[in-house]
């Protein structure tokens, strides 16, 4: 080029303040994706077994992709995630899986591909999966959840009866309590009492499901007044099994209340009820015997709906969900029982309560795809005035007794819209224990000897109620 050439212009590409943000944001934006796909930190991993069912969880600070499949045989279930990098926590689980684990036999991981981890739980029977994410909430941040159901689920009332049935081979004294043969000709069919009678009569040592057949009585014996059974000819059966759900609240994923030592709620309550039990089978009302069944008795989680679902299933005669309450102030004490309130809560702290509890659901976790369309309606529907007043007086009879050793809250049963009372036919109260968030109650709570002393409160105020609200009668010859 000649000294005389004109120089060539050359002009800078600037950008207006428009351009960089668009290209800012689309940058941001591929940063949030590549996040989501390949940046994930496992942050925990935890695994919940139990007989109803297992669940195994992920917990990261961004959501998860996962891809699934169900192999029949062996029973399996192998996970893709997609966006992770095989690392300690992850290798945890392995570790995690329990021997008594009903589901889980083990579970293995492994890097399938470059940015995929493959994870795959062994089963020990044929199981039904279900496998979801749920947002973040409380003190959790994204998690994906396998719920492993068992494909052949047990009757929990065919376990009680089993139950029952064995207590009364083994015992010969257990009392029984005969309904005239005009009550039984004259009472509604009882479902129930089939299935009892079923098992009675397959049970190959299971006590008479009815008397013998009748004898003439000799002439030198006759009377208008018959006189006592002989032990003999006295048929082993009882027309009337009692039987008490006890609901111990949270679990699993949901701690409940932590107390400031750092106790669990849903530890303290699942031991409670687990004494109440061994006393309510220990017990009969009026020669019948009672039956304790436990809506969870490990620790995992159950939702509000399937544990008033639970309690319907085997025709509860009661329920008593057990709690240990927490507020924001530490000195705020006393144990307080609650029932359902068709008008609106008896309080501001009985509403703030009903609503905390409420929100169980969203802690546990559950799949809401899932949920039976007859549990979510069962929870919108008002339960009736006569449930209500029925759980009033249980609520009574319960608060004093536990008052004849403790603080009450408040000296009456307070109400309000608790999502776990809401069986329509079941007398239901909730039984806040004391205030696990005040020092000195949160030690109680940790005492045995406290412990033991609710236990044989709610005992007292279960056969208190009875006395005096006789269950409804029906045929349950066992």
């Amino acid at each position: 080029m000649s000294d005389d050439a004109p120089s060539p212009i050359f002009t800078a590409y600037r950008p207006n303040r428009r351009t960089l943000l668009q290209a800012g944001s689309l940058a941001l934006l591929l940063a949030g994706k590549h996040q989501i796909a390949y940046g994930a930190s496992i942050m925990a991993v935890r695994v919940w077994p139990a007989e109803d069912y297992s669940r195994v969880t992920l917990e990261s600070d961004v959501p998860l992709v996962a891809k699934q499949t169900l192999i029949e045989s062996p029973p399996r279930l192998a996970v893709d995630i997609e966006g992770l990098q095989l690392n300690d926590a992850l290798k945890e689980l392995v570790a995690k899986v329990r021997p008594d684990d009903p589901n889980i036999a083990a579970i293995r991981v492994g890097q399938n591909a470059p940015n995929v981890v493959r994870l795959v739980i062994d089963l020990k029977r044929d199981a039904v999966p279900q496998v979801f994410t749920l947002k973040p909430v409380a003190a959790y941040q994204h998690r994906l959840v396998f719920d492993l159901y068992p494909a052949k689920t047990v009757d929990p009332l065919e376990a009680l009866i089993q139950d029952r049935l064995r207590d009364a081979t083994s015992n010969p004294d257990i009392p029984a309590a005969l309904t005239p043969p005009t009550q039984q000709a004259t009472a509604p069919h009882d479902p129930l009492g089939d299935l009892i009678a079923k098992h009675s009569s397959t049970a190959p040592s299971a006590p008479a499901v009815s008397p013998p057949a009748a004898t003439p009585a000799p002439p030198q014996t006759a009377s208008k007044t018959p006189g006592p059974r002989t032990e003999a000819s006295a048929p082993k059966r009882t027309d009337r099994i009692i039987i008490v759900a006890l609901d111990p609240g949270h679990g699993g994923e949901d701690p409940g209340a932590i107390g400031p030592r750092g106790t669990y709620e849903k530890n303290v309550v699942l031991k409670i009820a687990q004494l109440l039990r061994d006393r309510i089978n220990k017990s009969s009302i009026n020669g019948s015997p009672m039956r304790a069944y436990l809506t969870r008795d490990g620790d995992y989680f159950v939702p509000l709906g399937q544990r008033v679902a639970k309690a319907r299933r085997v025709q509860a005669d009661l329920f008593i969900s057990i709690h240990a309450d927490a507020f924001t102030r530490p000195s705020a004490n006393g144990a307080s029982v609650f029932a359902l309130s068709q008008k609106g809560a008896s309080s501001t702290a009985a509403r703030w309560l009903a609503d905390k509890e409420n929100q169980a659901d969203l802690v546990g976790g559950i799949n809401v795809r899932s949920q039976d369309a007859g549990v979510q309606s069962m929870l919108l529907d008002m339960s009736t005035t006569a449930q209500i007043n029925d759980s009033l007086k249980l609520g009574t009879a319960l608060l004093t007794q536990i008052g004849s050793f403790a603080k009450l809250h408040k000296p009456r049963v307070e109400q309000a819209g608790f999502a776990v009372l809401k069986a329509p036919d079941i007398p239901s109260v909730l039984v806040e224990t004391a205030f696990i968030s005040n020092p000195q109650e949160e030690q109680n709570l940790r005492s045995a000897a406290y412990q033991t002393k609710l236990a044989d409160a709610m005992m007292e105020g279960i056969r208190q109620y009875f006395i005096k609200n006789p269950p409804l009668a029906r045929s349950r010859t066992v």
